[in-house]
C-alpha cells in the first residue's frame, strides 16, 4: 500500500538527478511521477475509507453486545424476581457470553480505531510529500528546460563559432595568398617591362649610330 514512500525517497534523492542525464525527457517524467503519487494517494484513500466503515461497524456491534449484556442482566434480575432460579441462570449464562462478545468486539474496536488514526496520520503525510513533489516538479522542469535551452545555444554557439573562424581563417589565407600572386605578378611585370625597355633602347641606340655612320661616310665622299 504504502510502495509511494519508496518512490518519494528514490525521487528525492537520486532518480530525478539521473533523469538529467539520461535520454528521458525530466519533464514527462517528473508529470508521470505525480500521476504515479496521485493514484497511490487515491490507494490509500479507498484503503482509509474502508477501515473507518470497518471501524464504525465494530463500534456499532460493541454497543449492541454492551447493551445486550446489559439487557440479559436486568432479565435475569427479574427471573430472580419471580422466583424462577433456573431461568435467571440461563439467563445469566448467555449475558456472561455477550460479555465476553462485548469484550472481544471492544479489543477489536480500539484496534481499528488506532488503525485507522494511523492511516489518516499516512495519508495526511503522503498528500504533503504530494503537494511537496509538485511544488519540486515545477522547479525542476523549469531548471531543466533552460538547461536544455542553455545547452543548445552553446552547441550552436560553438558550431557556428567554430565554422565561422575557420573560415575566416580560410580566406584569409586565401587573401594574403592573392595579394602575394598579385605582387609577385606585378614585380615580374615590372621586371620583363624594364628588360624590354632597355632592348628597345639598344636597339635605338644602334639604329642612330648606323644612320649617323651612314652620314659620316657620305660627308667623307663630298669633301674628296
Amino acid at each position: 500500500m504504502f510502495r509511494f514512500f519508496n518512490r518519494v525517497r528514490t525521487i528525492v534523492s537520486s532518480e530525478l538527478n539521473a533523469l538529467l542525464n539520461k535520454a528521458e525527457d525530466p519533464s514527462k517524467m517528473l508529470d508521470q511521477f505525480i500521476v504515479d503519487m496521485e493514484k497511490d494517494i487515491a490507494d490509500v484513500e479507498s484503503a482509509v475509507a474502508k477501515q473507518i466503515a470497518n471501524e464504525k461497524l465494530l463500534h456499532r456491534k460493541f454497543e449492541e453486545a454492551v447493551s445486550y449484556t446489559a439487557k440479559r442482566e436486568e432479565q435475569a434480575l427479574a427471573a430472580l424476581e419471580s422466583d424462577d432460579e433456573a431461568l435467571a441462570r440461563r439467563v445469566l449464562e448467555d449475558k456472561n457470553k455477550q460479555q465476553a462478545n462485548a469484550d472481544a468486539l471492544k479489543q477489536s474496536y480500539e484496534e481499528a480505531q488506532k488503525l485507522s488514526a494511523e492511516l489518516k496520520d499516512k495519508m495526511r503525510e503522503m498528500k504533503a510529500e504530494h503537494d511537496e513533489m509538485k511544488m519540486k516538479k515545477d522547479s525542476l522542469k523549469a531548471r531543466s528546460e533552460s538547461a536544455k535551452a542553455r545547452a543548445k545555444v552553446n552547441r550552436a554557439m560553438s558550431g557556428i563559432g567554430d565554422s565561422a573562424k575557420s573560415g575566416f581563417e580560410r580566406m584569409e589565407e586565401k587573401v594574403l595568398q592573392n595579394e602575394a600572386e598579385a605582387e609577385s605578378s606585378e614585380e615580374l611585370r615590372s621586371l620583363n617591362k624594364s628588360l624590354d625597355d632597355e632592348l628597345a633602347g639598344l636597339e635605338t641606340s644602334s639604329s642612330v649610330d648606323r644612320e649617323l655612320a651612314a652620314l659620316k661616310e657620305k660627308m667623307q665622299k663630298k669633301n674628296a
